[in-house]
């Protein structure tokens, strides 16, 4: 068992290597050898623990979705007793990334994010990432919505969609400087306050729903 411990450790700091070489470099500048020196290990260690370069890139893209749920997670546990609305506020903000002390996550997602165009194997892994995140907006979407117009017309997955599209485009707005972050807060807040102030409609479902009236 500590032989497996010291082993994920490892991983894990060899994921923060990727990380800042990412940030300073890209993606396209990041070699096992450099990885290999920024964490402090040698080739072969990095060799045991990743049998490839992908397989490398795969395990620090996922640690920084974990990192990114984990701030999530410790934003809603820190206050169990705000609603619903505030919930998903804050959850929207830190997935956005708009905050300085995150500006460098941000670059590096976004690098991943680019690849994974191009690289099955990590778009597999945004996608769950995404994937995840928008089960959870849902939830905290359909639950603040009943507290405002629980009989409303409303399809709280297409609202969840929406808003984490919305976080995720602004993250890259901010990093280029077409917004500024309190701009970015400020787009956020007034999608949020649109989707408790009208009535959404749901997405149509079969080919009827789409027909127009005869």
């Amino acid at each position: 068992m500590p032989r497996q411990v010291d082993h994920m450790s490892r991983r894990r700091v060899i994921a923060e290597a990727v990380c800042r070489l990412a940030d300073e470099r890209g993606l396209e500048g990041v070699t096992l050898r450099d990885v290999a020196a920024s964490a402090q290990v040698s080739m072969g260690a990095v060799q045991r623990c990743f049998r490839t370069k992908e397989e490398m890139l795969v395990f620090a893209l996922g640690h920084i979705g974990h990192r990114v749920g984990e701030r999530v997670r410790a934003r809603l546990v820190r206050s169990p007793a705000q609603s619903a609305a505030t919930a998903l506020g804050h959850a929207a903000a830190e997935v956005s990334l708009l905050r300085d002390e995150h500006r460098a996550e941000a670059r590096v997602w976004l690098a991943f994010v680019a690849q994974a165009a191009v690289t099955p194997s990590l778009a597999r892994t945004v996608k769950a990432n995404y994937a995840a995140l928008q089960e959870a907006f849902t939830q905290l979407v359909q639950e603040a919505r009943e507290d405002v117009a629980p009989s409303a017309p409303f399809d709280p997955r297409r609202a969840a969609r929406t808003l984490l599209a919305l976080a995720d485009g602004l993250t890259t707005h901010v990093l280029i400087g077409h917004l500024t972050p309190q701009e970015a807060h400020d787009v956020l807040h007034a999608n949020l306050s649109g989707l408790w102030e009208q009535p959404v409609q749901p997405s149509p479902t079969a080919p009827e729903a789409i027909r127009p009236p005869a």
